[in-house]
Parts: C-alpha cells; structure tokens; sequence
C-alpha cells in the first residue's frame, strides 16, 4: 500500500477539491494516458488496484507511469465512539485528484491492449475517467 515515508504533519484537514488540474494534465512519458474526469479523493489501495489491473492486462510488457502518490492523511474515528475527545488516528493515505489530472501513462503495449488494460484499471477508481492517446 502506496504511503509517505515521513510527513510534515501528522494529520491534515479535510479540505475541498475545487478547480481543474493545472499540473500533471498533460502526457509526458507514454503514448496512452488515463485521464480523471471528475474530483474525489483516491485512496493508496484504489491506486495499487488499478496498478495490478494495469499491468496484469499488459502481461508485464510495455511500461507504466503511475502519476499519483497518495500523501493526505485521512483521519477516522472508531465506531460507536462519543463525539468529541479530538480528532480520530490516520487511518489510511488519499491522493486529491482534479478534473483533468492524468492518473496513469502506459507505453510498449499495442492500442487494443492498452485501452483494454486501462478501462480495467478505471473500473478499480472511484472517479469518472478518459484514455486518451498522445497527440490527439
């Protein structure tokens, strides 16, 4: 599971995702990129999901860029705890994507098997993505 080594802070807030991606929006290293459509947060097990699906579908050829790393903590509470007493322990690590970030790139691979490979890997995501193809 994708986290940080060490943090500056232990715990962040919540925060909202507003806007479009005004960095990673382009494709820089492969031919197909997957592309988010909408905003949510994803979390290090949704991405290491896709990953698998990614590379399973690809048979190990070709090559995969993963263009998120998960590094807001989010914080929970136990169940059926009082409210107040602080804020819960970090319970697991979450990327904030923006619409128009490109999530993976993948390269090496024919056109059929890398739109293939990337459809599964959007099903494992909780955002409403695109594959797109690089100059198009």
């Amino acid at each position: 599971m994708l986290q940080p080594v060490r943090t500056k802070w232990r715990k962040a807030h919540k925060g909202r995702i507003h806007g479009t991606a005004s960095r990673a929006n382009f494709i820089n290293y492969g031919a197909f990129a997957l592309k988010a459509m909408s905003p949510d947060r994803v979390t290090g097990k949704q991405i290491e999901a896709a990953r698998v699906a990614l590379t399973r579908h690809m048979k190990r050829q070709g090559r995969v860029w993963t263009r998120i790393f998960p590094n807001i903590p989010v914080s929970k509470k136990p169940i059926e705890v009082r409210m107040g007493k602080g804020k819960g322990s970090p319970e697991f690590y979450a990327c904030r994507v923006k619409p128009g970030r490109i999530l993976f790139e993948v390269d090496g691979v024919s056109d059929q098997i890398a739109k293939e490979a990337l459809y599964k890997a959007s099903a494992k995501l909780p955002i409403k993505t695109k594959t797109i193809k690089r100059f198009s």
